[in-house]
């Protein structure tokens, strides 16, 4: 346990981790300073949640003042490093750290982290219910005693890091924003792919991939033995599955073919999803049972098992742990049947890669919802994929004039690229305007598809703001 008495820490970015983060360190003796961009009025919510701690609150910006007698910054998920107070703390030798780093510093137990640029929050949710279902199991012994499911989703990990023993197993989800400035990894790690995302805040593919890596560089030997630590990784994605080389313990793999050198890891063969493990192949499951739609949930299903595989988790837990999920909400969400289209919320495809996964996911008639605030990605894979599948296009928000743009320069714009039937494109400046375009022009059999392949921030706090108003619009539709 780290010896916080006395000392003096900054936290900057007072929502969900600062808050937690806050409450540990006071716990434990620190002296805290929390600091955000936002006004009094503006954090009076947060500041009564804490109003019986001794925390002094610096808001509206982030003077260099705040780096007097400073011992430790500790940075949430969503603040740039770019911000000058950051850049002159770095310049003065001053160590950042976050509400992960300290958590995977102080957890007693095993603990899985999860990160990748799609899929993390669905693998995290199942990997847990699978470590869940075998606690519950009366039949069969647990490794674990209790499971704790967190991180970048849920509930900050640091909340519950005094309640945790060493018999305890933590699942958590890691993002790119986190993992920029972490020197600790999980004895577990898992990248599930990497694609391009959050470019606006990374600024170069060669940076995002920096960051995501850090969660298997800084792993060690584990175990009173020396046992190693395990990777999982994505087979099917190039630059998940180039990591292998920078593994130091055992390697897991998972995707949808067969490997043809007997990977150990999960494959699917005959709708069949089979793990090759120490014991052989062993039958999990078959496809059928998997609720979730589309081939990238298939894949979280397939590194849901890996991971639990290499967890210790028996092979009936994968089973339950998987039975009866239909999904996480804002991840191709089923809202309601209305005028004769089944209406689904995908808020959570914040960037391009995402939105044609969804896409992807259905075979009826599209009438899809796309547009946001543009991460600096490119949109010519999406704008294919509409060419090809998307009966009608509504635009709306801040990208939806570079969406209307590389829709004109792919030379699509009235015909699909076979030419037999035409497709439609709408523009809206809001969200709620899209949804009522949308209710407009529906047809029996159709999918809506809320998949906006940017972020919420031109209009909403975050992806689950949007993807509530979506369903609140559609539920209120006549």
């Amino acid at each position: 346990m780290a010896n916080w008495d006395g000392k003096h820490v900054v936290i900057i970015g007072a929502a969900r981790q600062g808050i937690a983060l806050a409450c540990y360190l006071v716990k434990h003796g620190a002296q805290v300073v929390l600091n955000d961009r936002l006004t009094e009025n503006e954090m009076q919510p947060a500041r009564e949640s804490l109003k019986d701690l001794p925390v002094k609150w610096v808001l509206g910006g982030h003077p260099v003042s705040l780096l007097d007698s400073v011992e430790l910054i500790c940075v949430s998920g969503g603040v740039p490093l770019s911000l000058p107070v950051l850049e002159q703390a770095r310049s003065r030798g001053v160590q950042l750290s976050n509400d992960s780093q300290i958590f995977l510093e102080q957890a007693p137990c095993p603990v899985i982290g999860i990160t990748g640029s799609a899929g993390k929050t669905t693998t995290t949710t199942l990997v847990g219910r699978v470590a869940q279902a075998a606690v519950r199991g009366s039949l069969f012994a647990s490794p674990y005693a209790k499971v704790w499911i967190g991180g970048n989703i849920g509930s900050p990990l640091i909340n519950h890091v005094d309640e945790m023993s060493r018999d305890d197993l933590a699942v958590m989800e890691l993002s790119s924003f986190q993992l920029e400035i972490m020197t600790r990894s999980p004895q577990i790690a898992a990248v599930l792919n990497l694609t391009p995302n959050h470019l606006d805040r990374h600024g170069t593919m060669e940076k995002y991939i920096a960051a995501k890596t850090r969660i298997l560089e800084f792993q060690t030997p584990v175990g009173s033995d020396g046992s190693l630590p395990a990777v999982v990784l994505g087979r099917d994605d190039p630059l998940a599955w180039s990591l292998a080389e920078k593994a130091i313990g055992k390697v897991i793999s998972f995707g949808i073919e067969e490997p043809s050198n007997g990977l150990c890891g999960t494959f699917m063969r005959d709708d069949q999803l089979i793990l090759n493990g120490d014991r052989g192949e062993i039958s999990l499951f078959n496809r059928q049972e998997i609720l979730l739609r589309g081939e990238h949930n298939l894949l979280n299903v397939l590194a849901a098992c890996a991971i639990a595989y290499v967890a210790r988790l028996p092979e009936w837990a994968m089973r339950a742990g998987v039975s009866g999920f239909t999904g996480v909400s804002h991840r191709l969400e089923f809202v309601r049947s209305w005028g004769g289209a089944d209406w689904y919320n995908d808020s959570i495809a914040t960037a391009p890669e995402r939105a044609i996964a969804a896409m992807r996911s259905f075979n009826e008639p599209l009438i899809l919802l796309a547009g946001g605030r543009d991460k600096n990605l490119p949109w010519d894979e999406f704008v294919l994929l509409v060419e090809q599948r998307v009966d009608h296009l509504i635009i709306f928000g801040e990208a939806a004039e570079k969406i209307a743009l590389t829709l004109e320069s792919s030379g699509g714009k009235d015909l699909k690229d076979d030419g037999q039937r035409p497709y439609t494109v709408e523009k809206c400046n809001s969200l709620q305007e899209a949804v009522h375009c949308a209710a407009q022009i529906v047809s029996e059999g159709d999918v809506v598809l809320l998949a906006p392949g940017g972020t919420s921030f031109d209009e909403f706090r975050d992806f689950e703001d949007r993807g509530e108003a979506f369903r609140k619009w559609v539920m209120e539709l006549p």
